[in-house]
């Protein structure tokens, strides 16, 4: 049960710093590129911190692959959005190298929910 609290926590990380970063990008910042880096990286990691909570109603619905979509959600957004802000914040670009790498994370976390699904690896609620 540990391990769940601890990828609903990153769910909630991924949602506040994804409002967190949309509305500095929205407000606070006037270069296009660093807006779009910001918008880019709340989006995505806003979804998916929406799909790390997701992930708990699969938990409890016996979908046997959720814990592992919930950690890949919540590592993903943060890995994603991170790289692109600290790329906004410092105008290095070599963090853009890093974004692929939380791309994967988010796919795999999809993949894994795909896999719950097709496998029959839950019992819906009655």
């Amino acid at each position: 049960m540990e391990t769940t609290r601890i990828w609903l926590l990153l769910a909630g990380l991924n949602g506040v710093l994804a409002v967190a970063a949309g509305a500095f990008g929205a407000h606070g910042v006037g270069d296009p590129q660093v807006k779009e880096w910001l918008r880019t990286g709340a989006q995505y990691q806003l979804v998916h911190a929406v799909g790390g909570l997701a992930c708990y109603g699969f938990m409890r619905m016996a979908v046997a692959p959720a814990g592992w979509a919930g950690w890949l959600f919540g590592l993903g957004g943060l890995v994603f959005g991170g790289s692109l802000y600290l790329m906004a914040l410092t105008g290095v670009r070599l963090f853009g190298a890093i974004t692929p790498i939380g791309g994967l994370l988010l796919i795999l976390g999809w993949i894994a929910v795909i896999w719950g699904v097709v496998a029959g690896s839950f019992a819906p609620a009655a």
